[in-house]
């Protein structure tokens, strides 16, 4: 059973990358927004799906953010920073107040999404698990706990009903 029991693990997190990820988000989180210190983080994305339809061809491409999102719940904010898989710079940090929200939701299918809209005319989908493997695409960070904890605050103080 032993050997066996190795064999089918299947991929195993190396933490020390996780952790030096997990450090440099830290980093460029605190440099794009005041007092991100206040922040707990996690590492989100974003999908842009386009379809395309060439006569004969028809499909789609994906397109895909990654997203440095943080929470502080005394003030009820999201704080969304878009950043690359290798955590070499970020970009402008946008703001998401509960009390400035028009609605957000927890969307189940077709992926497991937070989703917010600021207003009627745009919305942001934060996809987020608590660990992907491919580091081309996605940072390399596991964040089960933090994952939960994040869940328990967007349901509880953004998704009120």
């Amino acid at each position: 059973m032993g050997i066996f029991s190795k064999l089918f693990k299947g991929p195993q997190i190396d933490m020390e990358k996780s952790n030096a990820n997990a450090k440099k988000m830290r980093e460029l989180f605190n440099g794009a927004v005041d007092g991100g210190g206040d922040y707990r983080l996690i590492f989100g994305y974003t999908e842009d799906v386009s379809r395309f339809n060439f006569g004969i061809v028809h499909g789609s491409r994906t397109k895909i953010g990654n997203l440095i999102v943080g929470w502080n719940e005394a003030s009820q904010t999201i704080v969304v920073v878009p950043t690359v898989p290798d955590l070499s710079g970020a970009g402008e940090p946008v703001y998401y107040r509960r009390s400035e929200i028009l609605k957000a939701y927890r969307n189940k299918y077709p992926n497991d999404a937070f989703i917010i809209y600021p207003d009627r005319k745009g919305y942001i989908g934060i996809n987020a698990y608590d660990w992907l493997e491919d580091e081309s695409l996605y940072v390399y960070v596991s964040q089960e706990e933090e994952l939960a904890a994040f869940t328990d605050f967007f349901l509880n103080h953004f998704a009120k009903k």
